[in-house]
């Protein structure tokens, strides 16, 4: 768990649990659609998200470091030894979609990438320039010229970015609904602990 007082280690800022068990851990990738991110990706086959572990007597989800390839940050979910199979359900829905997630913007940053520098080399030639100058710095394009891929790239992908969105709002209704079966499932079992105990 995490120090009382003191500094905190970056590790340590980027790991902390999560406070709830609502969509708001997740909900917040989806801001992912917005913008293409520009780092150094792989592609996704041969990355690892974070490699971070919570300590094993944790009973909360942690939230982890940023994944470098899709600057998702990992949720990892809590098991309880006494859960139910309509948590387990719940939980295995919550971890495929994440890896859904994950796997999406990992590929479409590598993809972005790849053809950001395709264009800037094309432009770069058809002005007769080299990718570096004689100085050694890196030639750019000013913003208006990056504005034109930009608009490309997003029309080009238009339709994927559609299907993403049609598909997350699906994964998260179905996310929803069985948190509220949850939700129904511990009220019932709280109300049939205490009738219990009461006719005892």
């Amino acid at each position: 768990m995490l120090r009382r007082g003191g500094a905190e280690s970056r590790d340590q800022k980027m790991a902390r649990p999560t406070l709830g068990r609502g969509m708001l851990r997740i909900v917040g990738l989806c801001t992912k659609l917005s913008c293409c991110l520009a780092s150094p990706f792989l592609p996704w086959c041969s990355c690892q998200v974070s490699r971070f572990c919570p300590p094993r007597k944790s009973c909360h989800d942690w939230i982890g470091p940023p994944d470098k390839y899709s600057n998702l940050r990992p949720v990892h979910f809590y098991i309880p030894e006494n859960e139910s199979p309509l948590e387990q359900k719940l939980r295995e829905l919550r971890q495929e979609t994440q890896e859904w997630n994950q796997q999406f913007w990992a590929n479409q940053n590598l993809t972005f990438l790849k053809e950001k520098e395709k264009f800037i080399d094309s432009r770069l030639k058809a002005k007769g320039l080299e990718l570096r100058a004689e100085s050694g710095q890196k030639t750019t394009l000013n913003a208006e010229e990056m504005a034109d891929f930009y608009k490309q790239f997003l029309s080009k992908n238009f339709q994927k970015h559609m299907y993403y969105n049609r598909d997350w709002y699906r994964r998260n209704f179905a996310i929803t609904f069985f948190m509220g079966k949850v939700a129904l499932e511990r009220i019932w079992n709280k109300l049939r602990l205490k009738r219990k105990k009461t006719s005892n």
